[in-house]
């Protein structure tokens, strides 16, 4: 996963319009600025082709993303020179929606990468008003269709360890150290999805118009849950430790992994049990003497094999 939303940090970009002069080229894709070293133009413009296409977003419709400039980095330290310092060196990719900005790493999947900053920008064009943290990461998580089994499973684990914890402690995740965040990601899209649950609609549809018309986070999320912000969160808790506890870790995938881990451990035992009868057998095995052999033979004449 590795994105982080970075919001209003970069509303002139000096260094950016600097380095575009000494060594970037730029293009124009429909309502795409492109910008890339020139070796990796071509790729950059045939990112900008998809993303300037209308597609479906979860609560907004159908549309095509604002006009925004698509900047795409060679690696991490070339994303982090072309945002002066502030994407994270495990980001694939950020998004500033005040100067509609989307700059992804070409070395870490930037097609994949790329819906999901979409999502943030589309999001952030179409409502004005604050959204917390979990909202916007599990939102652009979900639209990009990133909620998958893996997913799943990793939450499933998360959850069957230890304790939920509450949103201002997947809001601060969100912002720490790379190693939890996968865990957060899926923490915030399981949130964004009781988001749906808990409307009649069972969809994003509600909660989104309320806020793209001007209205709070706070009021839109009761008017379409019947929850206060601090109630939905104690309710999310409660399902997610429902939903994904061992059993249903268990039924997604985890028991394929125990049935495999129990197979080793069974074949390993199996082994160290017929080591000792077969060293047993081998101490007390003697051929008989040779007139037993010949008395044998000729009780039964038949030749071998007949």
């Amino acid at each position: 996963m590795g994105r982080v939303l970075l919001s209003l940090l970069l509303p002139a970009l000096p260094a950016l319009t600097a380095l575009t002069a000494q060594s970037l080229t730029t293009a124009q894709v429909g309502n795409v600025t492109v910008v890339a070293a020139r070796e990796e133009i071509n790729a950059a413009m045939g990112l900008a082709e998809w993303a300037d296409q209308p597609a479906g977003w979860p609560g907004l419709g159908r549309r095509s993303p604002p006009p925004f400039r698509l900047i795409l980095a060679h690696d991490a330290a070339g994303l982090s020179r072309l945002t002066g310092g502030r994407a994270p060196a495990w980001g694939a990719g950020i998004t500033l929606p005040g100067p509609r900005l989307v700059a992804l790493r070409a070395d870490a999947d930037p097609a994949r990468t790329l819906r999901h900053e979409l999502a943030h920008l589309v999001l952030h064009d179409a409502v004005r008003v604050p959204m917390p943290l979990w909202f916007e990461e599990g939102y652009a998580v979900y639209a990009a269709g990133e909620w998958d089994l893996l997913e799943a499973l990793s939450l499933n684990y998360a959850v069957t360890a230890g304790s939920t914890p509450g949103l201002d402690s997947v809001n601060r995740a969100l912002r720490g150290h790379p190693a939890g965040i996968g865990v957060a990601y899926a923490l915030s899209a399981s949130a964004v999805l009781e988001v749906a649950r808990r409307n009649p609609s069972r969809e994003l549809t509600p909660l989104v118009e309320r806020l793209a018309g001007g209205e709070t986070f706070e009021s839109a999320l009761q008017a379409t849950t019947g929850l206060t912000p601090e109630n939905f969160d104690e309710a999310w808790q409660r399902g997610v430790r429902t939903r994904y506890s061992l059993f249903t870790w268990l039924a997604a995938g985890g028991a394929w992994a125990v049935l495999a881990l129990g197979l080793v451990a069974g074949t390993y035992w199996r082994r160290r049990a017929d080591q000792r009868r077969r060293s047993a057998l081998d101490e007390g095995w003697e051929l008989p003497p040779e007139p037993e052999m010949q008395a044998a033979q000729a009780l039964d004449p038949t030749p071998f094999g007949e």
